[in-house]
C-alpha cells in the first residue's frame, strides 16, 4: 500500500482494456435501454433526416478528419447523458443548418445547378409591375445605410439568442424546444431551395450586369454594406461576404424569414407585441432592398416558409396562459394543479367509500323495516341470530 505513494503513477498502472471494455458496456447499456423504452413514432423520422445529412456534410466537408471525428463525438456524448441531451436535442436542426451553410463551399460547382441570373428580376416586374429594390436603392444617404444596417447586419444576428431568452423567460415549458427546431427546419429548407434553385441577388446586377453569365466561381459581393465598410474604415462585411459559401442564395431571402418566425412565436406568446414586430418585419424587408441584397419576391419566399413552419409547429406549441408571468408562473401553477388534482382524487375516493357505506346502512334500515311484528317476535326468540342474513334465513 506505501508503495502506491512511493512511486508515481504511470499509465502502465492503469488497465486501459479494462477500462475501455467498461465504457464501451456503459454505452451500449444505456443505448440499449434508451431505443428499447422510447415510444417511437413518425414524429422521429426528423432523426433519420439529420442523420443522414449528417453522414452526408462529414463526407464532402474537406476539413482535416481529427478535426470532424471530435465535433461528432462532442454530439455522441451531448445526445448521451440525459442533462445534456435535453438541450442537444432541440439544437440539432439549427447544428445541422450551420454546417450545411459551411459546406456549400465544399460542393463542386460541376454538380450543382444553373445559376438564374434574369429570373428574379422578371418576376419582380410581373407581380409588382417594377423591380422595387432597383426604385428603393437608387437615392442613397449616410443616414439611410445606417438605418438599413442596424436590421440587416446586427438585429438579424442578435435576435435569434434574444428571441430564445425571451421564450424561456416568459413562456411554458416546451416552448423554447418547438422554436428551435422550426428556427432550424426552416433554415435548412431555405438553403436547400438555395442549392437547388440558385439566383442571382440584385447587387449582381450593378456589379456583373445583367448579360453576364453567373458562375459558381465568382466572389461575393456587400452590396450596399460596403458603404458601412467605408463608414466604418473596415474591410469586415466585404470580407464576409466575398468568402460567402452561398453566393448565389437570393430565393428565399433568410432575412426574411428568421424575422416573421420569430414574430410569429413572440406575438403567440406576447400579443401586445405584434405591432414592434410587424414594423421589424418591414423595416428589415426595406433594408434587404435598399442594401441590394434580395428583391421583393425573395422577401415574399421567406415569409411563405416561415408561416409554413410556424403553422407546422403549430400542434407542438405548449398552452399559452396570459395570467402567468415568467417560466416559473407556469411550473408554480402547473405543481398547484396536479397537487388540487391529486387531493381532488383522494376526496373523491374517500367520498365513494362513504357513500358505499351508506349504501349499506340503507339497505340494512330498508331490509329491518320491511320485517313484521312477526319477525320481531322470532327475533326476539331466536337469541343466536345476529345478523340480517339470519333474518332472512328465518323469514323464509
Amino acid at each position: 500500500m506505501l508503495s502506491l505513494f512511493k512511486e508515481p503513477l504511470s499509465f502502465k498502472t492503469i488497465n486501459l482494456k479494462s477500462l475501455k471494455s467498461c465504457a464501451t458496456r456503459l454505452i451500449k447499456r444505456n443505448i440499449t435501454h434508451f431505443l428499447y423504452n422510447h415510444n417511437w413514432s413518425i414524429y422521429d423520422l426528423q432523426y433519420v433526416f439529420l442523420l443522414v445529412l449528417g453522414g452526408f456534410l462529414f463526407y464532402i466537408i474537406e476539413n482535416p478528419f481529427i478535426l470532424k471525428t471530435v465535433i461528432v463525438f462532442i454530439f455522441i456524448f451531448g445526445l448521451y447523458f440525459r442533462t445534456t441531451r435535453t438541450f442537444f436535442v432541440p439544437f440539432l436542426p439549427i447544428a445541422a443548418w450551420l454546417i450545411l451553410f459551411y459546406s456549400c463551399r465544399f460542393i463542386p460547382g460541376s454538380s450543382r445547378p444553373h445559376i438564374y441570373v434574369s429570373v428574379l428580376p422578371a418576376l419582380e416586374n410581373i407581380l409588382y409591375g417594377d423591380n422595387l429594390s432597383a426604385i428603393i436603392a437608387t437615392n442613397t444617404n449616410i443616414l439611410k445605410d445606417v438605418l438599413a444596417w442596424l436590421p440587416y447586419g446586427v438585429f438579424h444576428f442578435m435576435l435569434p439568442f434574444l428571441t430564445s431568452l425571451g421564450l424561456w423567460w416568459f413562456g411554458p415549458p416546451g416552448i423554447l424546444a418547438v422554436f428551435s427546431r422550426a428556427f432550424g427546419y426552416m433554415n435548412i429548407a431555405g438553403v436547400l431551395t438555395q442549392l437547388a434553385f440558385p439566383c442571382s441577388p440584385p447587387w449582381y446586377e450593378y456589379v456583373h450586369g445583367m448579360n453576364t453569365p453567373a458562375s459558381y466561381t465568382m466572389r461575393g459581393d456587400p452590396g450596399g454594406l460596403a458603404r458601412i465598410d467605408e463608414l466604418f474604415n473596415s474591410n469586415t462585411y466585404s470580407l464576409t461576404f466575398g468568402g460567402s459559401p452561398m453566393v448565389f442564395g437570393a430565393f428565399p431571402s433568410l432575412h426574411s424569414g428568421c424575422a416573421i418566425i420569430q414574430a410569429l412565436f413572440i406575438s403567440h406568446l406576447l400579443p401586445k407585441t405584434r405591432p414592434i414586430w410587424f414594423a421589424y418585419v418591414l423595416w428589415i424587408w426595406w433594408a434587404c432592398m435598399y442594401l441590394t441584397h434580395h428583391y421583393m419576391v425573395d422577401l415574399v419566399g421567406g415569409g411563405i416558409y416561415a408561416f409554413v413552419t410556424f403553422w407546422i409547429s403549430w400542434n407542438y406549441l405548449p398552452k399559452i396562459n396570459h395570467e402567468n408571468y415568467n417560466r416559473w408562473d407556469y411550473i408554480i401553477n402547473d405543481n398547484t394543479k396536479n397537487e388540487e388534482n391529486s387531493i381532488m382524487m383522494t376526496s373523491r375516493k374517500s367520498s365513494m367509500n362513504d357513500i358505499s357505506n351508506s349504501d349499506y346502512d340503507v339497505e340494512i334500515e330498508i331490509a329491518s323495516s320491511t320485517l313484521c311484528e312477526e319477525d320481531l317476535d322470532l327475533i326476539n326468540n331466536k337469541s343466536n341470530s345476529s345478523s340480517i342474513e339470519d333474518i332472512i334465513i328465518i323469514k323464509n
